[in-house]
């Protein structure tokens, strides 16, 4: 059986670890490159990367950081940030990333996900997602959620799945940072529609909000959190145990 994955993510402004609430309401948190080696050490199975306000203010992943950031860990990294080219893959594979995460600029310009994975590989394309719920239906929100984007959200990650993408991020932008639980109907409904490993985002709280993920949803592969890992609030190793005594295959 294929063992779930427990995915920190640092969300990164300015050279800093950021957190917020519901994408807004920033403040800081700690350096990427601190927090990045104790996750490795600490048992994280992969590391995200995002440079959260690259896209909205239209220019270039800071590679800088990233590099310094990519030498401290020993586990797969996805960065994302501002990729809207292949040569944007290019700049960023060779910082150290192991994957690259597609958002804003594949609303943009959909054949991104196609020509990325022709040359690097399905494995190598994250589809990222930002999701918010509007009248019972579930729309895409691009530039780090502050953009409507007026797509159907399910239509939208069929659309990347089918053009390449190889694991799909479920970002909510409804249950970020409010850590009450992830939202379960939006997972459910992305999970029986790919066939790809889809990663939940946004909601966790506490140890028990994974346990629900995985017990209620077999088929999403991951669970990503930020705040409740920076904070201290959940240890990944009491996670990962925790985990283990409910049956939920994990690296340990």
């Amino acid at each position: 059986m294929i063992t779930k994955r427990i995915i920190p993510c640092l969300d990164v402004k300015d050279g800093r670890v950021v957190k917020g609430v519901n994408f807004s309401g920033l403040s800081d948190v700690a350096s990427p490159v601190e927090l990045a080696k104790a996750y490795s050490l600490a048992g994280a199975d992969e590391l995200v990367f995002y440079d959260i306000t690259a896209s909205s203010e239209q220019r270039r992943l800071f590679t800088d950081i990233l590099r310094q950031t990519a030498r401290q860990v020993f586990i797969p990294l996805t960065v994302g940030g501002g990729i809207q080219s292949l040569e944007d893959f290019d700049r960023v594979l060779h910082c150290g990333a192991d994957k690259v995460s597609v958002n804003s600029g594949a609303l943009k310009r959909p054949s991104l996900i196609s020509e990325a994975a022709k040359k690097y590989g399905s494995q190598c394309v994250v589809l990222s997602v930002d999701i918010k719920l509007l009248d019972g239906t579930y729309y895409v929100y691009a530039k780090g959620g502050r953009e409507y984007t007026g797509l159907e959200a399910l239509s939208w990650i069929r659309q990347g799945v089918a053009a390449g993408a190889g694991e799909v991020v479920v970002n909510s932008i409804d249950t970020d940072g409010v850590k009450r639980g992830f939202d379960l109907e939006l997972l459910s409904l992305v999970s029986s529609q790919v066939d790809v490993p889809v990663i939940a985002s946004g909601g966790a709280g506490h140890i028990q909000d994974f346990l629900k993920l995985f017990r209620t949803l077999p088929k999403v592969d991951a669970g990503l959190a930020a705040s409740i890992f920076h904070f201290g609030e959940v240890a990944i190793p009491d996670l990962k145990q925790a985990m283990a005594k409910n049956g939920i295959p994990v690296r340990l």
